[in-house]
């Protein structure tokens, strides 16, 4: 049934971001992007960000992760 403690929705991003233990705060520096969006990228699973916002996710994406691609994250 329900799951109370199942946590918060996580999208492809945000449970990237998890695994790695970085912040969206980090995100939100990295793609100067406002936090509000890049919550609903990492939680919201009907979100569909704007070509731009994706192409600043997956450049702050590769500092880290450089064998990344943006098909790994969004379905566009």
């Amino acid at each position: 049934m329900f799951n109370l403690f199942s946590g918060k929705p996580r999208t492809k991003v945000g449970k990237w971001l998890d695994k790695r233990g970085i912040s969206q705060e980090w995100l939100a520096n990295k793609t100067k992007l406002n936090r509000t969006t890049i919550s609903k990228i990492a939680s919201d699973t009907d979100y569909e960000p704007r070509l731009s916002t994706i192409k600043k996710v997956m450049k702050a994406i590769k500092e880290v992760d450089p064998n990344k691609n943006t098909d790994d994250f969004f379905d566009i």
